[in-house]
């Protein structure tokens, strides 16, 4: 599936956006805990997300070329991408506020 490459350096521009260290999360006494944590919860969302992603791409694939020269599908693929950076973001903020960490000021 070649034409999943573009979804693939997308879902991983994505979470790296999304990453770096611990993301700003603190937890009294875990600082190296956090990272650990951080990861796990970057993990979980890559795997939600990766379904949304193969979903949106099986059907713009199956748009036809009208659409394509149009821009529909250009447009359609940014709502995506960021929808799946939004739900990302969403599912590593719920993932650490569950393990009890809290945003740094």
């Amino acid at each position: 599936m070649s034409g999943s490459r573009p979804w693939t350096a997308a879902l991983a521009l994505m979470l790296a956006a999304c990453g770096g260290g611990a993301g700003g999360w603190t937890k009294s006494g875990s600082d190296d805990a956090a990272r650990a944590e951080y990861e796990d919860c970057r993990s979980l969302a890559a795997t939600v997300v990766r379904t949304d992603t193969d979903i949106d791409h099986d059907i713009l694939a199956t748009r036809g070329a009208d659409a394509q020269r149009s821009g529909v599908v250009r447009a359609q693929t940014q709502v995506a991408q960021e929808h799946s950076r939004e739900r990302a973001g969403a599912i590593i903020d719920k993932c650490m506020a569950a393990k009890g960490f809290a945003r740094a000021p």
